[in-house]
């Protein structure tokens, strides 16, 4: 069944099985008591499907590439035209050099009068130029509706594993810059010879746990997440102590999902540029809710009067997320950053996906 399946999936062997459906079609729709025989119900049938067959590569492989694709309109006009008639005058020459002599005298009287017209005559008649392109061409239309349809998937499918390369890019450089600063925080405490040193292993061990196997959806649940954000904010109260004042509140009312560490990273630059240069007592206000909707979080932090500030360089962290957003969330997402003398302060809405 497998290779059965790979034959099948083989481009050759699918457009053989599409002109054998145009061919029964062909032959199966209509009424066989107008003909005298099988064999001429087939011949009327084999010279379409001949003349559909040559225009439908002509134009796949020829004006379509060469003259619609590159811009060239009035030239691919002019040219499907001349194919056309090029056809019409084949189908012509065939009706009226073998296939009407043959099968005249099984011909209805109205059927007989045309077929005794002058080549020239049948050839001029427009109506049934129209008519006949028509047929020549829906076999062509088809095979472009299906060429259409497989280059959209394939580049939604290109599009799809790019979005995922660059998002696994943006991670892996974000889990680096954590674990440097956790295990600052880590080597500060070892250096001080801290008896909470083994309380900060087990966290950052339960943190690594989840960013390297637990949090490679793309999509997770937002518990699993306020839970890392849990332990990244004790780590930090033991590396801070009494110079910071944290304020956590969960206001979630449903497992929401939410793509992972976002949150975390708005988190880490509270910490790095509002306590870690700070003298005095720093504060730092989080607040996340969420319903079936939307998920919200805020965070507001105080700003170092003597922290040194370069607008042309942005934390490698921020820029991750703001990229991971736009990738994630498209227009589903709203991000406010506000920074005032003293605070401050991001607020981050997200529609549940």
């Amino acid at each position: 069944m497998k290779s059965f399946k790979t034959y099948i999936n083989k481009s050759e062997i699918r457009h053989v099985l599409f002109w054998i459906g145009i061919f029964l079609y062909f032959t199966l729709s209509v009424n066989i008591d107008n003909y005298n025989s099988y064999l001429q119900l087939v011949e009327s049938s084999a010279i379409f499907i001949v003349l559909q067959i040559i225009t439908a590569y002509t134009c796949l492989y020829y004006l379509v590439p060469n003259f619609l694709n590159k811009g060239k309109t009035s030239l691919f006009i002019l040219w499907l035209i001349i194919l056309l008639l090029i056809m019409y005058t084949l189908y012509i020459l065939y009706r009226s050099y073998y296939y009407d002599s043959k099968y005249f005298e099984f011909y209805s009287p109205i059927v007989q009068y045309y077929a005794k017209q002058p080549f020239l005559e049948r050839l001029l008649n427009f109506s049934v130029f129209l008519s006949k392109s028509i047929k020549f061409l829906t076999p062509t239309a088809l095979l472009l509706m299906f060429r259409f349809y497989k280059n959209q998937q394939n580049y939604l499918k290109l599009n799809e594993q790019k979005k995922i390369a660059e998002l696994t890019a943006l991670k892996n450089q974000l889990n680096p810059h954590f674990l440097f600063n956790t295990l600052n925080n880590l080597y500060a405490l070892a250096i001080k010879k801290s008896d909470q040193t083994p309380e900060v292993i087990e966290k950052l061990s339960d943190i690594l746990d989840y960013m390297l196997h637990r949090c490679n959806s793309k999509f997770v649940s937002i518990q699993k997440e306020i839970e890392l954000i849990e332990n990244y904010i004790a780590l930090e109260k033991i590396r801070y102590g009494n110079r910071v004042r944290i304020s956590f509140k969960n206001n979630s009312t449903s497992d929401s999902k939410i793509a992972p560490l976002l949150l975390l990273t708005f988190i880490e630059n509270a910490f790095k540029h509002g306590v870690s240069q700070e003298l005095k007592e720093a504060f730092i206000s989080i607040t996340i809710s969420s319903d079936k909707n939307h998920i919200v979080f805020t965070i507001e932090n105080s700003k170092s009067a003597i922290s040194v500030h370069n607008k042309d360089q942005q934390c490698i962290g921020l820029n991750n997320v703001q990229k991971q957003l736009g990738l994630l969330y498209g227009d589903d997402y709203s991000l406010d950053i506000k920074e005032e003398s003293n605070t401050y302060s991001v607020h981050l809405i997200l529609k549940v996906k």
